[in-house]
């Protein structure tokens, strides 16, 4: 009887404990390339606008078949706006600039791309592949946006930077063979 009303309990309290693993402060994500999988710690707790902004653009699944359309080593690769053959993805409204947050650009990190607009970041991110103090925000600077972190697999972030590039139309530092961004998804914790 007592194991019954054990095995009761815990059955209710389940949905609570799976409710209170979704909001978690800072969620995770599994960004799928054609390279390797890299997940990400997003920083909720320090860049919410921006890390919202982003799992709005990873739950509708706008970054399936997205690429690294942008790749310098020793800086940065640079993904989520364009499709294998160049085109550029719609994107909603940007967001706000949070970078006052004081979260270096160090490498590991994931920061919005943006034009020289400071609030005008929609999907397009990038993976710093090394420090980069220069990116962020100083008085009268408006930095670039962190809001993550690589927790597993930096190793794929530094093969993706030794890719071969070019030149594309407009665009420079293209892979000459596309890297896929085959989907981000929210990592299940356990």
């Amino acid at each position: 009887m007592l194991k019954n009303l054990f095995f009761c309990c815990a059955l209710l309290l389940a949905p609570l404990a799976l409710a209170e693993e979704t909001t978690l402060p800072n969620p995770q994500v599994v960004i799928k390339t054609s390279e390797g999988d890299i997940t990400v710690r997003l920083f909720r707790d320090k860049s919410p606008l921006t890390v919202d902004n982003f799992l709005a653009y990873v739950d509708a699944g706008h970054y399936n078949g997205t690429i690294f359309h942008r790749v310098i080593p020793n800086f940065m690769i640079q993904g989520g706006g364009f499709l294998p053959d160049m085109t550029e993805k719609a994107t909603g409204e940007p967001v706000v600039n949070e970078s006052k947050n004081k979260v270096h650009n160090t490498r590991g990190t994931l920061a919005m791309a943006r034009t020289s607009d400071p609030d005008s970041a929609t999907a397009q991110f990038f993976i710093n592949q090394r420090n980069n103090l220069q990116l962020d925000w100083a008085p009268n600077q408006p930095g670039y946006t962190v809001f993550g972190e690589v927790i597993n697999g930096m190793r794929v972030v530094d093969f993706i930077a030794t890719a071969p590039t070019g030149k594309v139309d407009r665009f420079s530092d293209v892979p000459v063979e596309p890297i896929i961004i085959k989907e981000i998804v929210r990592a299940k914790l356990l």
